[in-house]
């Protein structure tokens, strides 16, 4: 019984699927969606944000959460430093449209200068292979209001203009993570220049 067990379990690891997300190179799946900056609503879509320049999508899992209020920060703080390569960020949870619009005002993490985007069936993260976990009963954000959407892993992904993904982030805590893609979009612009 014990080596019939065994036998299915290994079975079962061939015939379960892989989530791993998008690497480089891939076509990013584009996107339109409800998206908010400085609190207020608006369309947004990856393709025609690629028309200005590369753009760094990044999925976290929820608004008002300890990392994910730190990566917001820090993106806004180097704002600027992004905007002066041609490059813009958009921000991807399964958070609502009315989190996001409080969220994207907040002074405290995006600061009126970083935009989020709402994916509440987490589709736009399923494109882009990322796995989804299910909200946990009771869980609470920063502010001790119950968190009810489930939550994509952490993830950015830098898009070129042409629709290529240049590199995929993973595995970095929220900080690194905005520093990583802050270097990748400035090779991006030196390697522009140098051509």
């Amino acid at each position: 019984m014990k080596s019939i067990f065994s036998l299915c379990l290994l079975f079962s690891t061939f015939i379960v699927p892989a989530f791993a997300a998008l690497p480089e190179g891939h076509p990013a799946p584009d996107f339109q969606t409800q998206a908010s900056l400085a609190g207020k609503p608006f369309n947004y879509s990856l393709k025609e944000a690629l028309q200005k320049g590369p753009v760094v999508v990044y999925f976290y899992p929820s608004a008002y959460t300890g990392g994910c209020n730190i990566q917001a920060h820090t993106f806004a703080v180097n704002h600027d430093k992004f905007t002066a390569v041609g490059a813009t960020i958009i921000g991807v949870s399964l958070d609502s449209i009315d989190r996001l619009n409080d969220y994207s005002a907040d002074p405290e993490f995006c600061g009126g200068k970083v935009a989020v985007a709402s994916d509440v069936e987490g589709k736009i993260a399923k494109s882009y292979d990322l796995v989804i976990k299910e909200a946990a009963a009771g869980k609470k954000d920063s502010r001790g209001i119950e968190i009810t959407h489930g939550f994509a892993e952490r993830t950015t992904f830098i898009v070129t203009p042409d629709g290529i993904i240049a590199s995929t982030l993973t595995g970095l805590k929220p900080a690194e993570n905005v520093e990583k893609a802050l270097q990748n979009v400035q090779k991006l612009a030196a390697d522009k220049v140098a051509k």
